[in-house]
């Protein structure tokens, strides 16, 4: 059992959110320690900011990293996010749009605003994240005609979105805000 315990806290640190800079210091994207452990391993990014904890193999001990910098400068084009169930839990801020209650990602669905029933497509404006409650009562119906109010019309996540949530995540993490300085 003690084993067990020992990889699922192993498994949550390389699944902590690590920022990760352009080699001019510029945040561009978040990523999982362990992919930011990969890239130091690799020689792609160096570690800016190490947390308190460590992750073990045979012969070594190596601080998982909270911030990473990239050795190259990358040129950022303009992003665009893949259409994805992650992505519109991550722009909704993993709250129901309907009656606003901030849930696990396992706890919510997408809700197409305008049925697909009735021709909805599938896109980023028309797909927000929301509870199973609220969208069992909502049904076939669009929000008007269910009673619901959207909290904020749905739009396609933009630079301006991904760079909320790093503001949104740094204020957890004290090692973040110095980089976050729009």
């Amino acid at each position: 059992m003690d084993i067990l315990r020992r990889k699922m806290q192993s498994y949550s640190r390389l699944q902590r959110p690590v920022l990760v800079l352009n080699a001019s210091f510029e945040p561009i994207n978040i990523c999982a320690a362990r992919r930011a452990l990969v890239l130091v391993l690799k020689g792609i990014a160096s570690a800016e900011e190490e947390s308190s904890t460590a992750v073990h193999s045979t012969r070594r001990a190596m601080p998982v990293p909270s911030v990473i910098r990239l050795l190259e400068y990358r040129r950022i084009p303009h992003q665009t996010r893949a259409l994805s169930r992650k992505n519109i839990l991550m722009r909704d801020r993993y709250t129901c749009q309907y009656c606003l209650k901030v849930l696990p990602a396992g706890e919510l669905t997408l809700d197409h605003v305008i049925p697909r029933s009735r021709a909805g497509e599938s896109a980023w404006e028309n797909l927000v994240a929301c509870c199973h409650y609220c969208n069992n009562r909502k049904g076939c119906r669009t929000p008007e005609e269910a009673g619901f109010k959207l909290a904020r019309q749905p739009r396609p996540f933009s630079l301006h979105t991904s760079r909320h949530l790093m503001r949104l995540l740094g204020k957890g993490d004290e090692q973040w805000q110095k980089y976050l300085f729009y």
